[in-house]
């Protein structure tokens, strides 16, 4: 087989496969896990600390910390840890105005301040289980990570309380949505996260490999306690490698796909890309936990190979977009120049045919996403759900240009921690969540 056939081999299979997969993967949008396992019946509620991880909050931090504090209920008793990380904007001043004795604020100074997520993430969890070991409470308490622009939606915690009632279950982790989504690139990551991220953590609910988010992700303090005195660890996602490890554990991760944190979507591609590229490098160092993954006697095939794919995902999508891209790009300037590329573009009446089908092959992906979220949520005119679609591929290679700075950036070991900054909000926080699907 020549090289010339062996490509257009290649490209054919590139050009069904890409547009079969997202088919398939947002059957799994309808998918609704349910807990099932083993219950443990129980006459005493679970206690619910939720942990706001603050650095320079001050747009923020009091819709997220009075949302979080709505969430108490008779059956999920709720108290709130706010770590202040060495803040110095208003953050202080701002908590310091809240009066409600269910929430806790805890100050980190320099020089421990400022150590990324996790080593605040760390703090919290410390001083939780120090009080619940002294209440004799650990096995009935869940500690929830909501960061300091999330909002979580009343009611949330029966779902994941009906989770825990199953022994096997040492994590629950959320449906994350976007609530400043008024432009093009913030309904960007919220078709991402309600619809595919969605459809992709329903499809791993299936499988047993569930991964934690950094927001709305709920773990047993017990869970926490069998992993040492530091859970979370310095790695970019410390959330994804959080997941990893519970896994490891033999204990089970869940989705729940009605209970919802909103969030602040980024309106800045530059900081979107920075953002990217720091997940880029966190899941280049979850890598690590492959070996181990393997060598698991209780993760199966099924679950292995689905591990391996969303751990390996970035590191292919990026690839495939550009390829992508590349082939439609050169197909269009074959078609105005007149200068065919042997074995890449089509020649004579087959050119236009050949440069229609590659452009439907790559934004009819992001079109599909565009009707899913349209028939899912019902909250966005149809236009624009079209508009945002057409507009994915776009995202999609912005995605794959951080992932490529981000193995740059791994392999010249530069691996800081780089915060999320926020917006300034001014509607209270239930005024601006959407309705739940």
């Amino acid at each position: 087989m020549s090289d010339t056939t062996q490509f257009a081999t290649f490209s054919l299979v590139l050009l069904v496969f890409w547009p079969s997969y997202n088919l398939v993967l947002t059957l799994f949008v309808w998918w609704r896990p349910k807990p099932g396992g083993p219950e443990v019946s129980s006459r005493h509620p679970l206690h619910y600390w939720i942990i706001i991880p603050a650095l320079n909050e001050e747009r923020v931090v009091a819709n997220t910390v009075r949302a979080a504090l709505a969430l108490d209920g008779a059956r999920t008793p709720v108290q709130v840890v706010v770590v202040d990380d060495g803040s110095d904007d208003r953050t202080p001043h701002v908590l310091a105005e809240i009066d409600d004795h269910r929430l806790h604020v805890l100050r980190r100074n320099p020089p421990e301040a400022r150590q990324g997520k996790g080593a605040a993430l760390n703090h919290a969890y410390r001083y939780v289980r120090d009080l619940a070991e002294e209440a004799g409470t650990v096995h009935r308490t869940v500690i929830g990570v909501i960061d300091g622009d999330g909002r979580g939606e009343p009611g949330m915690l029966s779902e994941i309380t009906a989770y825990f009632a199953h022994r096997d279950v040492g994590a629950v982790q959320c449906r994350v949505r976007v609530h400043n989504r008024t432009t093009l690139l913030a309904f960007l990551q919220d078709l991402e996260f309600s619809c595919v991220v969605d459809a992709s953590q329903s499809l791993r609910d299936v499988v047993g490999t569930v991964g934690l988010g950094g927001n709305g992700q709920f773990v047993r303090l017990s869970t926490l306690v069998g992993l040492g005195a530091a859970p979370w660890s310095e790695c970019l996602v410390e959330d994804l490698e959080l997941g990893l490890r519970v896994h490891l554990s033999g204990q089970r991760v869940r989705y729940a796909t009605h209970a919802t944190i909103t969030q602040q979507g980024l309106i800045d591609v530059y900081r979107l890309m920075r953002q990217r590229t720091r997940w880029g490098q966190g899941n280049l160092q979850c890598l690590g936990y492959v070996p181990k993954l393997v060598r698991a006697n209780h993760v199966g095939s099924v679950a292995l190979l689905e591990f391996l794919q969303y751990l390996l995902t970035p590191w292919l999508v990026a690839p495939m977009t550009l390829l992508i891209t590349a082939l439609v790009c050169i197909n269009f300037y074959a078609q105005l120049s007149g200068n065919a590329v042997s074995g890449i573009t089509a020649n004579g009446p087959n050119a236009l045919p050949a440069l229609t089908i590659w452009s439907v092959a790559l934004v009819l992906p992001g079109l599909l996403w565009g009707f899913v979220h349209r028939l899912k949520h019902d909250d966005e005119p149809l236009w624009r759900c079209l508009a945002v679609g057409l507009a994915y591929p776009g995202f999609l290679i912005l995605g794959s240009i951080s992932t490529l700075r981000a193995l740059y950036r791994h392999f010249a070991g530069r691996n800081q921690w780089a915060k999320t900054e926020r917006l300034a909000e001014k509607e209270p926080a239930s005024k601006r969540m959407p309705k739940m699907a």
